[in-house]
């Protein structure tokens, strides 16, 4: 993946996991409806991969990571529109 010219190196897991919030911005997926899609029904680690996985990709993204991904308290994650 590119970003600004500079190449970003992301797991098939994270590369799926930005792909399906990228896809649909301001969709809000809880943890839990993240692991179904991205890992599948038969995963069975805690919701906790999901936020391992969201901070990995903060931190490879830098700062526009941080806008983008987006944590919605006691919910899940969002991507930000393009707007904000």
């Amino acid at each position: 993946m590119l970003l600004n010219d500079d190449t970003i190196d992301l797991t098939p897991k994270e590369f799926d996991l930005l792909a399906l919030l990228l896809s649909n911005p301001e969709r809000v997926y809880t943890r839990d409806e993240l692991l179904d899609l991205i890992w599948g029904f038969d995963f069975a680690a805690g919701t906790r991969t999901v936020d391992i996985h969201i901070q990995r990709l903060r931190k490879k993204l830098g700062k526009p990571g941080s806008r983008l991904l987006q944590t919605v308290f006691g919910v899940g994650y969002k991507a930000s529109g393009a707007g904000e």
